[in-house]
């Protein structure tokens, strides 16, 4: 078994005043290590909702959800907390940095939750930096960046504590087009090294990176279809 995500009849229901409003509606998903999909769906089809189950943000009303083998369905928030922090790298449409830290405080921050020394923190915050190609930003604060190079940051922050799974909400919806690209070759790039990427978006050229686009409608898979991606090049 190489599946790294594995969802059961995975359901999601919300109070709305004297009303439950089902918004995931049954999903059966299963995801192998390595692979780089593409979620999407337009507004209401669930597909924020499933993204917060995905990355351990929220807990399902019902079903099962495997992550890496374990079953995080029913964890408390410490337990998902916990797994968030070993097992996902968050990249965020606003990037969600800290304004007074420079970028390698920012990118050093996850490790200091999982227990790192302080010099090992910042060889681990260095290497990745490098690798997002900001090796002379790092003494950096977010207003000293550009958009681009700010979500460089947050993708570094995701790769530092080598996640099973990096989750990209809609991550050049702040972007231009053109800083757009150089995002989508960075997560390629990534992708090519080997890691697991789930990309949230409702933009159709940006899914095309992808291998594979899953298609929510209604709170349920409407398709779920192998791609051949775009070559940024």
């Amino acid at each position: 078994m190489n599946d790294i995500i594995q969802l059961h009849q995975i359901r999601r229901d919300f109070p709305l005043g004297g009303q439950t409003v089902k918004v995931l509606k049954g999903i059966d998903l299963s995801l192998e290590h390595g692979q780089y999909l593409a979620l999407m769906g337009p507004s209401g089809s669930g597909k924020s909702t499933l993204m917060n189950l995905l990355g351990c943000l929220d807990t399902p009303t019902g079903g099962r959800y495997e992550l890496n083998g374990t079953d995080v369905s029913s964890l408390n928030d410490n337990e998902l907390a916990d797994i968030r922090n070993k097992e996902i790298g968050f990249v965020f449409q606003t990037f969600n940095l800290l304004p007074r830290s420079t970028a390698l405080e920012n990118v050093s921050l996850p490790l200091v939750y999982a227990g790192l020394g302080k010099e090992a923190r910042r060889a681990r915050a260095e290497e990745v930096l490098q690798q997002v190609g900001l090796s002379d930003r790092m003494d950096h604060r977010p207003n000293q960046l550009s958009g681009g190079q700010r979500q460089r940051v947050a993708v570094a922050r995701a790769l530092v504590n080598k996640p099973s799974i990096i989750l990209a909400d809609e991550p050049t919806g702040n972007l231009d087009s053109k800083t757009s690209v150089e995002i989508m070759r960075l997560l390629d790039d990534i992708h090519a090294l080997g890691n697991t990427i789930i990309l949230v978006t409702h933009e159709e050229d940006i899914a095309q990176h992808a291998r594979r686009i899953i298609r929510l409608r209604d709170g349920v898979i409407e398709s779920d279809e192998a791609n051949k991606p775009l070559t940024t090049a």
